[in-house]
């Protein structure tokens, strides 16, 4: 019962915090002199339609090789984790057969997935999207793959092969950034083109084809190694 009532004062408590934020909140109608400087002048600097694009790939472009590297983290504790022994390897997995609606879906929805998912990050600088989202659908193509066929094989070396050119690609283009142009990730190492057209924005296409590979080969790597260690019974 002590116990009880303590919880209940405490959720009590974060409640009237809570409460007293949202009434003093007070919404800013005004941008900040940063994000003001974006809006202004993103469209000249960088020459992206897709705003968001402009901060993410060049304005904060340490930022995304911070995410992009907790990401790699992340996949690689997973695998090392899930990672089977030799043994375990060699014994026969005995899963639950799958449905032919679902084989027959994923034969028809796969190659779909991946289309889009590499549209995504090609036009990320023209339309919303970009690189991690584009990595991400393509993931998801590859975990709609294992649901239809959990003995299916892959490549895993190729995953990884993918994985460690486009992280290499995309540091590199960082580095010519801050050699060639005026800081990591510059995308003015390119010409910017044609304002709205697939070859714009200098090297911002490149650099989220990239982001986008190696995003969808992490993701992939992570849904690889859960499969390898579901076991179920028939």
């Amino acid at each position: 019962m002590l116990r009880k009532g303590i919880i209940t004062v405490i959720l009590i408590g974060f409640a009237v915090m809570l409460l007293q934020l949202f009434l003093s909140f007070n919404g800013n109608e005004d941008l900040n002199t940063t994000a003001l400087h974006y809006a202004e002048n993103g469209i000249e600097e960088v020459g992206a339609a897709n705003l968001v694009t402009s901060v993410v790939v060049t304005y904060r472009g340490l930022d995304t090789l911070g995410e992009v590297t907790i990401l790699f983290l992340t996949a690689a504790i997973i695998g090392l984790f899930l990672k089977l022994t030799r043994e375990e390897k060699s014994e026969k997995r005995e899963v639950r057969p799958t449905s032919e609606i679902l084989q027959t879906a994923m034969k028809v929805l796969v190659p779909v997935i991946f289309l889009f998912g590499i549209y995504v990050f090609i036009n990320g600088h023209l339309t919303p999207g970009g690189g991690f989202q584009g990595g991400a659908i393509i993931a998801s193509g590859i975990l709609l793959m294992f649901l239809a066929d959990p003995n299916r094989k892959i490549s895993h070396g190729l995953i990884a092969v993918i994985e460690s050119i486009s992280g290499i690609s995309f540091v590199i283009i960082g580095i010519l950034g801050i050699v060639l142009a005026g800081g990591f990730l510059d995308n003015h190492i390119l010409p910017l083109g044609k304002f709205g057209t697939l070859l714009s924005a200098g090297a911002v296409p490149l650099i989220y084809i990239f982001v986008g590979l190696k995003v969808g080969s992490e993701l992939s790597n992570i849904i690889y190694y859960l499969n390898q260690t579901q076991k179920e019974k028939k």
